[in-house]
């Protein structure tokens, strides 16, 4: 197994925590906060697909999936360059997905990107630096892992958060 296999078998392992998270929730449910300015079940999973989403573009030098459609208005947002990095909680709460469908499809849309672009990534391409401002430089294979690792937090968090519903 090479690199890039084990990156396909970890970012492949996140569909189902998704779908576990949101599976039937009301759009009431997916913004139900547990305690004021936690982080909602649909503020979780909008913000790992778009983290991931944001990332994998820049890497691959291409457009969000959140641009190319409509996607900030069936979260209740107008900005598209928002992923939720330092949200206050009232920036939280205003995520507000019409259905958990939107945030599958939303995440599956990403999903799909992300492992077909792996699938075809050399062993060398895993090694380009993609950001020179940190010491050691980031390349692209610790990029990717980054992303997998802050996806798998929360979806762990939204799962968290459903078991308190």
């Amino acid at each position: 197994m090479d690199s890039k296999d084990v990156l396909i078998e970890a970012f492949g392992r996140l569909p189902e925590l998704v779908r576990t998270a949101v599976h039937g929730l009301t759009p009431e449910q997916l913004r139900w906060q547990p305690a004021d300015g936690a982080n909602s079940i649909g503020w979780l999973v909008w913000h790992l697909t778009r983290v991931q989403d944001d990332h994998v573009a820049d890497v691959m030098g291409v457009e969000q999936v959140y641009a190319s459609e409509d996607w900030p208005s069936w979260f209740g947002l107008k900005n598209q360059s928002e992923t939720g990095y330092g949200h206050d909680a009232a920036q939280v709460a205003a995520v507000a997905p019409e259905s958990a469908q939107v945030l599958l499809d939303y995440y599956q849309a990403v999903h799909d990107r992300t492992v077909a672009w792996i699938a075809v990534l050399s062993e060398a391409d895993l090694d380009r630096v993609v950001d020179d401002n940190w010491d050691p430089p980031v390349t692209l294979g610790v990029r990717l892992v980054s992303v997998y690792d802050d996806d798998a937090q929360h979806a762990g968090q939204a799962a968290y958060v459903r078991g308190l519903l």
